[in-house]
């Protein structure tokens, strides 16, 4: 009997997969839990501070259901991938990062937090240039702590790198304007 003859042995269900999958779905319904609770004044017509949550929830939802399905049909990884060991050394680093910055936004501010996540995140990764993260790392939250607190006027932890830097910015903007 040749291989053609064999029938294919039925997909697997990929049970990693399937998590993240049902994992994502229920990161969609506490978005949908969440954007419940936003007030909405009756001042709004037809486009209020509910409809972006709700947008974001329902493209997880859909995500979330093509990740599952594909699961079940057997996963999306290819099948060296899914001999490959996993790196716990590093997922711990990426984790202790995503911990830290949790830890760390309210006392240190959102940049020094930032900093810190960032380097252990690319030190999870593989890098082994903690000043070039460091900095790298610096350049992008203060673009993001200033982007969100002058553009958009959102206090996102402001720390004392964050405070100083907005001394110094208004004090230039002073002497610019006379």
């Amino acid at each position: 009997m040749s291989t053609s003859d064999q029938q294919a042995s039925p997909p697997r269900h990929a049970i990693p997969e399937l998590l993240i999958g049902v994992g994502l779905l229920a990161c969609a319904g506490a978005v949908a839990w969440q954007t419940l609770a936003i007030p909405v004044s009756p001042l709004y017509s037809k486009v209020g501070p509910r409809v972006f949550p709700y947008i974001t929830m329902a493209g997880m939802i859909l995500l979330s259901l093509l990740l599952i399905l594909a699961a079940v049909r057997g996963g999306w990884q290819p099948e060296e991938e899914k001999e490959t060991p996993t790196d716990w050394k590093g997922m711990g680093f990426v984790v202790a990062g995503l911990v830290a910055n949790l830890l760390l936004i309210q006392p240190l501010g959102f940049t020094a937090a930032s900093v810190i996540m960032f380097v252990l995140v690319c030190f999870g990764f593989g890098s082994r240039h903690p000043l070039r993260d460091a900095l790298l790392g610096l350049v992008l939250a203060l673009a993001a702590y200033f982007g969100f607190a002058r553009a958009l006027g959102v206090n996102i932890g402001a720390g004392l790198i964050e405070n100083q830097l907005n001394t110094l910015i208004n004090a230039v903007v002073g002497l610019v304007r006379g």
